[in-house]
């Protein structure tokens, strides 16, 4: 039997209660920047190989954990697995990044598309969200993730990551109803996907709306927005008798605040292009806020890093349900030993602001 929570400040913060400190963890924090993560990754052979191992992808999972004091654990895995187990032959082209065999671009591509129940597709997620909550043994929460349906779209669409999304604007203007067929079916099956992660012990989820930014507000709205609250609409908010709270992150989001909170998620991820202390004023108390440190800022000297925690720190205040996290996922290229200093610092400072509530 798994014990209970040791740590609770991060889902604490998500349902804004009062905490101690401010809750800390990083997107992306098992990562190339870790030696032992590319040791691991080494021996997976490839990086599906090590998504697709449970005892490998609980081993990364739980490296940042053993380096740095971190409120939460994240799977380890890719927001790519649905669109592999929906076949369109997902793999990872050395120095690219990840590609489809066979793209989906036309209405018949897209009702040939499988919905296999994702729990039974992707088993192997499920068995590394049971292996990482057994090896936690009730240290932090675990949060599972999923991309959003419109983000998943764009990389099935276009067949790899893009800086055009030639063919994934393409087909919303030229044949909308396609598109939202496509995104109907990856609704379905991202809250299928993350209902059996939450079914196999994740505490907490992240949709990740990685390409909504770069929609005008309209189309934002009609093919993001829409079908995340169609998501969040259904999934399990509950689970052993405890809440399973989501946040919804969109990079790039930060002018449709108002519309993401509407759609009944917990917490809104920012990333670093606005302004925290403005966010909080805007949506009240109606989500909690999670993030919003420049990635780039772990490329500084100690003190700057010091300095901007502070800052952003400052800028939340002693209010309830903030979680420090960066902007977007930590680069590869950052020092080690920078998070760690990150890390002190929310710690230190954000202790003496709630201690001065």
């Amino acid at each position: 039997m798994i014990p209970p929570l040791r740590n609770d400040r991060f889902l604490r913060a998500l349902n804004r209660q009062p905490v101690d400190q401010t809750p800390v963890w990083m997107m992306r924090q098992a990562g190339r920047y870790l030696p032992e993560y590319r040791m691991t990754r080494s021996q997976a052979g490839d990086f599906m190989s090590l998504c697709k191992n449970p005892q490998l992808a609980c081993e990364v999972t739980m490296q940042p954990l053993e380096r740095y004091p971190l409120d939460a654990a994240i799977l380890f895995s890719d927001i790519l697995t649905i669109p592999d187990a929906m076949e369109c032959g997902l793999y990872f082209e050395a120095g690219e990044g990840p590609r489809f065999q066979r793209p989906v671009r036309t209405s018949a591509d897209i009702d040939a598309l499988p919905i296999p129940p994702m729990a039974e597709a992707l088993d192997y997620v499920m068995s590394a969200i049971k292996t990482i909550r057994a090896e936690l043994n009730g240290k932090v929460p675990l949060i599972g993730f999923s991309g959003s349906p419109w983000t998943l779209a764009t990389y099935m669409i276009e067949g790899c990551g893009s800086k055009e999304y030639r063919y994934a604007k393409g087909l919303m203007y030229s044949d909308p109803i396609a598109l939202h067929v496509l995104l109907e079916k990856l609704t379905m099956a991202v809250t299928d996907y993350l209902n059996a992660q939450i079914d196999a012990g994740a505490q907490a989820v992240q949709i990740f709306d990685t390409w909504g930014g770069v929609l005008t507000e309209p189309a934002y709205r009609e093919f993001s927005l829409a079908y995340m609250a169609k998501v969040i609409s259904g999934l399990k908010r509950e689970c052993g008798g405890q809440k399973v709270p989501v946040i919804l992150f969109t990079k790039g989001g930060g002018g449709w605040l108002e519309a993401m909170a509407d759609t009944g998620c917990d917490a809104l991820g920012l990333d670093w292009t606005v302004d925290l202390g403005a966010c909080r004023r805007r949506v009240g108390n109606r989500v909690a806020l999670q993030g919003n440190l420049d990635p780039s800022v772990l490329f500084g000297s100690d003190k700057q890093v010091i300095l901007e925690v502070g800052r952003l720190l400052q800028s939340f205040g002693a209010h309830p349900g903030h979680v420090f996290n960066l902007g977007h996922g930590i680069n590869q290229f950052v020092d080690p030993d920078r998070p760690a200093t990150m890390i002190k610092a929310v710690q230190q400072i954000s202790r003496e602001i709630h201690a001065g509530s």
